[in-house]
């Protein structure tokens, strides 16, 4: 038995089965890949921004870090690349439901089934960011980022701005 923090051989074969499974069968919107070769726990992210949205046109990085208690425990997501969006805290970590560890919300806002469950997979994560990005409103009710909360609800015109702006540096910025 392995201690706590630790990486086990289960977790380190199911990180190989998920990165393999989305080499062989690509899902569209987003690319995945290790950052290092040797460390199976740190991935890069490359998300293309969904169509129809503002994020279209875009290409956003960012990290998918796993812990050592994966699949228990769920791993982060920080975009590197500049976001804004009121799900997504200044320093790009997402905030969503699914990504929140598992069991009772104390604030009230999430049902228990709505946070993370180890039956969710890199793939289910990146589906949920996507579907978070593609929202014509975004949710505001408990937002990570307040100042773009408040955008979206005071200056709606202004957030759809500053995010198409975001998308097109993304995408000039993306394979520098």
């Amino acid at each position: 038995m392995s201690k706590p923090g630790t990486p086990t051989p289960s977790n380190t074969l199911l990180l190989r089965r998920q990165l393999t499974e989305l080499t062989k069968r690509p899902v569209e919107g987003f690319s995945a890949g290790l950052v290092d070769d040797d460390n199976l726990y740190e991935w890069e992210i490359m998300i293309i921004g969904p169509p129809d949205t503002l994020y279209e046109g875009g290409f956003f990085k960012a990290r998918l870090t796993f812990p050592p208690e994966y699949p228990i425990m769920p791993p982060k997501l920080r975009f590197i690349t500049q976001m804004w969006h009121p799900n997504i805290y200044a320093d790009g970590n997402v905030c969503i439901s699914i990504l929140h560890a598992p069991g009772e919300d104390q604030y009230g806002y999430e049902d228990a089934g709505e946070r993370w469950m180890p039956v969710h997979t890199v793939e289910s994560i990146l589906i949920s960011v996507i579907s978070m990005l593609s929202a014509d409103v975004p949710n505001i009710d408990s937002p990570a980022n307040v100042d773009a909360a408040k955008e979206v609800r005071d200056d709606p015109s202004g957030y759809k701005k500053k995010v198409r702006r975001l998308a097109r540096r993304s995408a000039e910025e993306a394979f520098d």
